[in-house]
């Protein structure tokens, strides 16, 4: 599915996004049976998660998957969400459960989480759904290190046998990309903050992953020629949403780069809805 979808040296993820939705279009439209909805939670008014709410729905409506959003007032009793999550578990119209983070702070986030069925766990936030993910057993893949793979695969990138240099250790994308790499059969190597020689350590790169949250800190003199380079960062800087890596510098150096925006950030949401579709087979 899906041929070499770049623009120069450029990965489209746009492109390769509008891809994968007609796909899922099609794949609602010819099931025989019918896809369950997505459920999304909100408890509170944070800002970036009320933005994100809305995208959800307004993707699961041009995609032709039905979606229920939960509103939650910041003062919810941690006993309530606990019975809405329970009852979505055990809901069989329901086929994802999104519980948007952060939940507020009288409320515990990770027993919350934890109350989430694996096989609704969309974003896999529960630690049944990690341990599973890491186990190679049936589970949801986590969206954003699925969206790296994704790009790299759309775009006829052969990982097998290739050194994957990873800049960043979070449990949301640099830990999961090590175990995507490693089923890939790359051979992985993690940086993080208390790596020593990072650039020598980067210039052996095939492919470099970068995902650490300073905007512009990969330049040139950390790729080796003819590397491809994923940037995961998203930083606001001065109103623009901005990358971990300087493109203007190392695009002339990469075989193959993404941007910010553009990147693998155009595929995170649409990801969350092919996660659903496959998780039915």
């Amino acid at each position: 599915l899906g041929g070499l979808i770049i623009l120069g040296n450029i990965i489209n993820g746009r492109e390769i996004s509008n891809n994968i939705k007609d796909e899922i279009r099609e794949y609602v439209k010819n099931e025989k049976f019918k896809v369950p909805k997505i459920v999304s939670i909100l408890v509170g008014n944070d800002g970036g998660s009320i933005y994100y709410q809305n995208y959800q729905e307004k993707s699961s409506r041009d995609l032709g998957i039905d979606f229920e959003k939960i509103i939650l007032d910041e003062t919810t009793d941690e006993k309530i969400l606990e019975d809405i999550i329970l009852k979505l578990n055990n809901d069989d119209n329901v086929g994802g459960i999104m519980l948007l983070l952060p939940l507020p702070k009288h409320i515990d986030e990770k027993r919350i989480t934890n109350l989430i069925s694996y096989k609704k766990d969309l974003d896999c936030l529960s630690d049944v759904s990690i341990g599973r993910f890491y186990k190679g057993e049936k589970s949801f893949i986590p969206c954003t290190p699925y969206s790296v793979i994704t790009l790299l695969k759309r775009s006829n990138v052969e990982l097998l046998g290739k050194h994957v240099v990873i800049i960043g250790r979070s449990n949301i994308v640099g830990k999961p990309l090590i175990q995507m790499f490693l089923n890939e059969n790359s051979t992985v190597t993690v940086c993080h903050s208390k790596t020593n020689n990072l650039k020598e350590i980067t210039k052996c790169a095939d492919i470099l992953v970068v995902a650490i949250g300073k905007p512009k800190f990969i330049d040139d003199s950390y790729v080796k020629e003819d590397a491809i380079v994923i940037d995961v960062g998203t930083s606001n800087v001065d109103g623009q949403i901005t990358g971990d890596v300087d493109f203007d510098k190392v695009v002339f150096k990469a075989s193959m780069i993404s941007k910010v925006p553009g990147g693998v950030g155009a595929l995170t949401t649409v990801l969350l809805f092919k996660n659903l579709c496959e998780g039915l087979k």
